[in-house]
């Protein structure tokens, strides 16, 4: 190939309108399903059969289980999904994971706590890596930002849509004689069932799969993809390479440290939202939507201009630092409603991250190290969402607030952002720079 390549022409933009509805619904039935147990975490201690004073650390160990079932399958997961193709793969992930997510309902014990957590995070091991692997089929680097921001934003619709729901659901208490706790793990995993068989029907493997894109239309994507592939110095890269690069564990650092605020933040802000506001299940649902809500339009904002820059870490650091002073100062604020408002600038600074880091992330990979290696940074990243709910619930057991967890968080985010500010240029979108070790 020479030359530039053929302009895309909208292309892009009909794809991710073929593609984007189903892959983001799914993300937020996912989503609902991993969070869920912060708002089922208000009727469990009795459940459980915990004394109150060590409640909280059994609980933030129990929601942060499954990441680590998340971090030992996950990459496994995306080297299968590689050979067999997504549409199989991830209608298997999301119709295991919906079985696994409704037997929550026979959680009767700590121990029975602690297995259910882990295997959900076996069962959805895969899910988000599996998907970003997949866009890079589809979308050239310059476009990720904000693709990946259209997917990740499925974890905020699940936050706006999710809070309120699951509030409403607990409301169900009694009904056929079980508990609003129960109803809420039955119905928000069955849709995670019935999207699986969706997928398995209309999500095709790849470009040449699809009948609504001409051949010069799938000619003009490959030239674009190949372009990119040049780019990083035009070989594929290898699975060791992937584990041996100082670029893939530097990111691995800056999502670990993200997690650590982004869930320690999702899994206790509906016992948060109570304790301050003293309102009913359905009312700190409805408060606890708003952050998301929030984060949601900043965070395709923040994907759509770092594509437009071709800026990477400046945004990633600025995120980090705004999250990290959101954190500081509701850590400081005695009015509720004020320290409310510091959570959700907190929120918006965390999430608006998820794209340009996801940028970086799939443009620095290919071959089989895209599977493994995007993997691999979403696994040992996502050991964080374990760190966070357990930082969390040990320091409230030992401090009996929540400032000093606060504090905690915004640390980690604070870190995040003076790691990402002095990351090296070859992270930026347009560096001629390839990191050698990738070059296999």
């Amino acid at each position: 190939m020479s030359g530039a390549p053929r302009p895309l022409a909208g292309l892009s933009a009909r794809i991710a309108w073929r593609l984007m509805p189903l892959l983001l619904t799914s993300y937020v039935v996912a989503y609902i399903d991993r969070i869920n147990v912060g708002f089922a975490k208000l009727h469990l201690r009795e459940v459980l059969g915990v004394d109150d004073r060590v409640f909280g650390s059994v609980y933030g160990v129990g929601a942060g289980l499954f990441f680590l079932g998340y971090f030992l399958f996950e990459v496994p997961s995306n080297l299968i999904m590689q050979r067999v193709g997504a549409r199989l793969w991830i209608a298997r992930i999301m119709v295991v994971w919906g079985i696994v997510s409704g037997a929550m309902v026979f959680v009767g014990s700590a121990s029975g706590f602690y297995a259910m957590r882990f295997l959900l995070g076996v069962a959805e091991a895969g899910f988000f890596p599996g998907v970003l692997l997949y866009l890079t089929a589809w979308f050239p680097a310059r476009e990720r930002a904000k693709t990946v921001a259209m997917f990740a934003v499925g974890g905020l619709v699940a936050g706006i849509v999710g809070s309120p729901l699951s509030g409403a659901i607990l409301g169900l208490d009694g009904v056929a004689g079980l508990a609003g706790w129960q109803w809420l793990f039955i119905l928000e995993a069955a849709p995670a069932i019935v999207l699986g068989l969706v997928v398995f029907f209309t999500l095709p493997d790849g470009p040449e799969d699809v009948a609504w894109m001409s051949a010069e239309e799938k000619r003009s994507l490959r030239e674009h993809l190949d372009a990119d592939a040049l780019a990083r110095g035009g070989t594929k890269s290898t699975l060791s390479a992937a584990f041996a690069s100082r670029r893939v564990w530097l990111l691995c650092l800056l999502y670990f440290l993200l997690n650590v605020g982004g869930y320690g933040y999702e899994m206790w802000l509906p016992t948060i939202v109570k304790g301050f506001s003293g309102q009913t299940d359905g009312i700190v649902g409805l408060i606890n939507a708003v952050p998301y809500a929030a984060a949601a339009v900043v965070m395709l904002w923040t994907g759509r201009h770092s594509d437009r820059t071709g800026d990477r870490r400046g945004h990633v650091a600025a995120s980090a630092f705004v999250s990290a002073a959101g954190f500081g100062l509701a850590g400081l604020l005695h009015n509720p409603w004020l320290a409310m408002a510091a959570l959700t600038v907190a929120f918006v600074g965390l999430k608006s991250a998820m794209g340009p880091f996801w940028a970086m992330g799939t443009t620095l990979l290919s071959g089989t190290a895209a599977a493994a290696g995007i993997a691999f940074i979403n696994s040992v990243g996502n050991l964080g969402g374990f760190a966070g709910p357990t930082l969390v619930g040990v320091i409230r057991d030992r401090t009996g607030s929540d400032t000093a967890a606060l504090y905690a968080l915004g640390a980690a985010l604070l870190l995040m952002g003076l790691v990402a500010l002095f990351l090296p240029s070859a992270f930026q979108e347009h560096s001629d720079l390839p990191d050698p070790v990738l070059r296999h």
